[in-house]
């Protein structure tokens, strides 16, 4: 097998994380046709009078499918979650196969050259959704994001980068793109909560990329607002013991009002 079968196979089934997931039905969001992002995106509604969501971002050639049905395990009844498709595009790391992605990869390292075009509009595209939910009535502090993999290096950037103060950043198996450009680039928000997980065994992002990443997120947020969890035997993937933190952290820091 060659390289690029390697990272064919490696980048399908590992980096999106939840392929093995059951599909949940599509909902469409009414007229989003101004937020392309929201148009196909899928929605799982709150069981009450939703005062909250949470937007998460999948990984590499993955959908939000995958992680609607995994976040509905997880769902607290005033609180939605919007789980976006990215847009398939050339993926240089993958031998330039289109796949869904939030931006182009060039390598899976710190050192690596970056998308930075691809990764500023990609966030500005979720600050779009951002927007569209502060309109609709759910205000900036009640809205947190989340991804895993690539999806979890663009929800915080897109946290860092937002003018607004948001309830918090769930961070799955991921880094931060742009490192280089923080903490000059950051918008200043200095107590945003960063829940980052990552599993021991993860050898497309090893543990260690994701504790530099906890150590850089020190010195642009309040270091006290920064929890880091690793987890023995979990590669790259979530597992429920990771899924039951995460729960804690929405229900801390999106509680029912």
């Amino acid at each position: 097998m060659g390289t690029g079968d390697v990272l064919q196979v490696g980048l399908n089934a590992s980096l999106c994380g939840s392929c093995h997931l059951n599909h949940l039905s599509q909902c469409m969001c009414g007229n989003n046709m101004s937020v392309p992002l929201l148009a196909e995106a899928v929605t799982v509604s709150g069981m009450e009078k939703e005062t909250a969501a949470v937007i998460f971002l999948h990984g590499l050639g993955d959908s939000g499918h995958g992680w609607a049905d995994t976040l509905t395990g997880i769902q607290l009844p005033h609180v939605k979650f919007i789980c976006p498709h990215a847009p398939p595009i050339p993926v240089t790391l993958n031998m330039k196969s289109m796949m869904p992605a939030w931006f182009d990869l060039m390598g899976l390292s710190p050192d690596c050259q970056e998308d930075e075009a691809g990764i500023k509009k990609a966030a500005e595209n979720i600050k779009a959704i951002i927007e569209h939910e502060v309109k609709n009535g759910i205000p900036p502090h009640r809205i947190m994001l989340g991804g895993f993999s690539q999806g979890g290096a663009l929800s915080l950037y897109t946290a860092l980068t937002c003018q607004h103060q948001l309830a918090g950043v769930v961070a799955l198996s991921c880094w931060l793109p742009l490192h280089k450009s923080f903490p000059s680039g950051s918008s200043g928000q200095k107590n945003i909560p960063i829940l980052q997980c990552h599993g021991e065994m993860d050898v497309m992002i090893p543990v260690h990329f994701g504790a530099m990443t906890a150590e850089k997120l020190k010195g642009i947020v309040n270091p006290q607002m920064i929890t880091f969890k690793t987890y023995p035997g979990l590669s790259h993937s979530s597992s429920p013991q990771e899924m039951a933190a995460v729960k804690d952290f929405i229900e801390k820091y999106l509680p029912r009002i």
